[in-house]
């Protein structure tokens, strides 16, 4: 480096070259430089090492402490200039707002639903929308009704089965 920095001296730098380039391109490939940019940034090192020697103090670093600061300093400076990753973009939502043939087809189901619960005994009706209209559980049911919670249960039971049953002869 001494040569280098006080007579120019190729054969020394190429030396310096030749020892220092690969150690400099697999400490830019740890640092998770890829495809090429790792031997362009020792390329820059390099041509820094020699355009910079004036500069090389042995008192303050050795050869291989400058370099290597300069490499690091190279690095950090890339990494810098790297645009920072932009998010994919978002997709536009769909609405969450019905499209008139969902609210049809909500309002066709409604009205078969309202027609299935009609042809159901009155008692086994009642059950069922107090159960899943009305939210109302099974025990409190029993409670409101006086009738044991075992009946309440079977009404429900026995009127969701004929409710598939019917729904099932309107479906398309």
């Amino acid at each position: 480096m001494i040569a280098v920095r006080d007579s120019r001296d190729r054969a020394a730098f190429g030396r310096l070259f030749d020892h220092f380039a690969p150690r400099l391109k697999a400490m830019m490939l740890r640092g998770g430089l890829r495809d090429g940019t790792a031997e362009d940034v020792v390329q820059d090192v390099m041509l820094a090492v020699w355009h910079k020697a004036g500069q090389f103090d042995p008192h303050r670093a050795d050869a291989a402490g400058w370099i290597y600061g300069i490499a690091r300093n190279r690095r950090i400076d890339m990494a810098r200039r790297r645009p920072l990753a932009q998010p994919d973009e978002m997709p536009e939502l769909e609405s969450l707002e019905p499209d008139a043939d969902q609210i049809i087809a909500l309002q066709q189901e409604a009205r078969h639903l309202a027609e299935a619960l009609a042809r159901l005994a009155p008692e086994q009706a009642e059950a069922l929308r107090a159960a899943y209209f009305d939210d109302v559980p099974h025990s409190r049911i029993s409670e409101m009704t006086g009738l044991p919670l075992g009946t309440i249960k079977s009404r429900i039971r026995l009127g969701l089965e004929r409710l598939r049953h019917e729904l099932r002869k309107i479906a398309p």
